[in-house]
């Protein structure tokens, strides 16, 4: 066998940094921003929410390096099961779910809630890696190469889309970048994006709370009419929120308010998690909001000219670029719906946002990257 494959390495350091730099930041921020959720739910007993938050980043970095030690390619021979599961709980979700902020997203197993989206995102990066590989040689082809892949990714991002379209839309461009350095044909893509673009638009005529996030973004009553999107939301509409996260960017200036020192805390939703971005832009000023953004953006690079180009096979070429561009993306929506570039979401940030399984499944995709690292071609 070649010596990439059978040299196992230190797994990527740089990568490693920049995950812990970006959970050092989101502790600090998560604690300045939960004090109105403490407040509000525990008695001002603020240390509690961030010892939780604390527990979810390390058990997020354990799975990291759990991760880190598997081979890829022993997790590759499993990627069809966790696609069966993953989907069986999507379909559970849409069943038995809980529905929370008008969304039926949750699994509760009494101990714990998680969801199911956050799984099914892992197993269909693997499964599409998996498959892009197989079927190399004739991937070209519509009926052999590019259909067994819509088998999977269809349904999947279908049962997401249900309740989560920001999650699927992502996951799309996410697999489009897969497929487009496997070789698909530009073409099948176009026609697929053409396809996505009108389910969304269904779904979004069909759901009068997404319909209403959208048209309060772009300001136009397309999906919804002013009554609807009236009656839709109270004051903690989508434009509400938008204008509370603008009015933080404003007072954090260039060099912003200090630690702790956010007032926006207090009127934005879940702060701590779909609007961090917002908090660290209030306290840290644009210097400190950038330098978050340039983590992603040193990532971003780093897996994607270093982890990926370097890969042992084309397996870990393609799940380096999928994984890397899914967890770039995440933060940089997070941003964008912050800075009113995007309409609302519900994403979490990586590493950053206040979360559970999200930052469990976040840190099973990275350790996989630095997995692949590890083979990946030193020179």
């Amino acid at each position: 066998m070649p010596k990439a494959l059978t040299v196992s390495r230190r797994p990527d350091p740089a990568i490693i940094g920049a995950v812990l730099l970006l959970a050092a930041a989101g502790v600090v921020a998560v604690y300045s921003a939960v004090s109105f959720l403490a407040e509000t739910k525990a008695g001002g007993d603020t240390e509690r929410f961030l010892l939780k938050h604390v527990l979810h980043v390390g058990l997020g970095l354990l799975a990291m390096g759990a991760a880190s030690l598997v081979d890829y390619r022993k997790l590759a021979r499993f990627s069809k099961a966790f696609m069966i599961v993953a989907i069986g709980l999507l379909v559970a979700v849409q069943v038995m779910g809980v529905v929370t902020n008008g969304a039926q997203r949750w699994i509760d197993l009494g101990f714990v809630t998680f969801q199911p989206s956050d799984l099914a995102k892992v197993a269909i990066l693997l499964h599409t890696a998996v498959l892009l590989t197989k079927k190399q040689p004739y991937i070209e082809s519509f009926a052999r190469g590019y259909l067994p892949l819509l088998f999977w990714i269809g349904p999947t991002l279908l049962l997401i889309g249900m309740e989560d379209l920001s999650t699927a839309a992502i996951l799309l461009i996410t697999l489009a970048a897969m497929m487009f350095v496997g070789r698909v044909r530009v073409g099948h893509l176009l026609g697929t994006a053409l396809v996505a673009l009108v389910l969304a638009s269904a779904f979004l005529a069909a759901n009068p709370q997404r319909a209403a996030r959208v048209d309060a973004w772009l300001n136009t009553s397309i999906f919804t009419s002013e009554a609807e999107a009236e009656a839709t939301f109270s004051d903690q509409a989508e434009g509400y929120q938008a204008r509370q996260a603008r009015i933080a960017f404003a007072m954090g200036g260039v060099t912003g308010r200090g630690p702790g020192k956010s007032v926006q805390r207090d009127f934005l939703p879940a702060p701590y998690n779909d609007f961090i971005f917002a908090i660290v832009a209030e306290e840290y000023g644009l210097v400190g909001a950038l330098s978050l953004l340039l983590v992603f953006v040193y990532v971003l690079a780093r897996g994607l000219l270093r982890i990926a180009r370097g890969a042992a096979d084309p397996l870990g070429l393609f799940l380096a670029v999928g994984i890397t561009c899914a967890v770039v993306l995440y933060g940089f929506v997070n941003a964008a719906v912050a800075c009113g570039l995007a309409p609302v979401t519900g994403l979490a940030m990586p590493f950053v946002s206040f979360g559970g399984t999200s930052l469990l499944m976040t840190g099973i995709m990275v350790g996989i990257l630095l997995n692949i690292s590890r083979h990946a071609d030193p020179a």
